[in-house]
C-alpha cells in the first residue's frame, strides 16, 4: 500500500523549533517531487515548502523563508521540514505530499499523508 506517514508535530512556544518527518511506504520518494502543506482552521491549504525531483530546486513560501527548510534523506526514504523561530501564525495541520508536479500547488500532488498538528502558543 502506498502511503506517507508523518511524525514530529506537537506544541511549542513562540520562537521554538520542530522537525517534521514524512516517511514513504510503498513510495520511492526519490523519484517524486515532495512538498509540505498546511491548513489552519477556516483557511485554505497552502504550500509551505516543496522540492522538485527533476531539477533539484526547492521552494519556500515567503511567510516561512529563512525559518523553515525542506530536506530529503533518500537513504531513509524520508522528507523533513525543519521549522525554526516558530510563530503563532504557523499553527496548522501540516501535510506532506508526493507527486509529479513542478509547482508547489496542492493540485500537483497525488499522494498525501494524514496530517500532523503543529501548535505554537505561549
Amino acid at each position: 500500500q502506498e502511503q506517507l506517514v508523518e511524525s514530529g508535530g506537537g506544541s511549542v512556544q513562540p520562537g521554538g523549533s520542530l522537525r517534521l518527518s514524512c516517511a514513504g511506504s510503498g513510495l520511492f520518494l526519490e523519484v517524486y517531487s515532495v512538498g509540505w502543506f498546511r491548513q489552519a482552521p477556516g483557511k485554505e491549504r497552502e504550500g509551505v515548502a516543496c522540492s522538485n525531483n527533476r531539477d533539484g530546486r526547492t521552494y519556500h513560501a515567503d511567510s516561512v523563508k529563512g525559518r523553515f527548510l525542506i530536506a530529503r534523506d533518500n537513504a531513509k526514504n524520508t522528507v523533513y521540514l525543519q521549522m525554526n523561530s516558530l510563530l503563532p501564525e504557523d499553527t496548522a495541520v501540516y501535510f506532506c505530499a508526493a507527486g509529479w508536479g513542478d509547482y508547489c500547488s496542492s493540485d500537483e500532488f497525488d499522494y498525501w499523508g494524514q496530517g500532523t498538528q503543529v501548535t505554537v502558543s505561549s
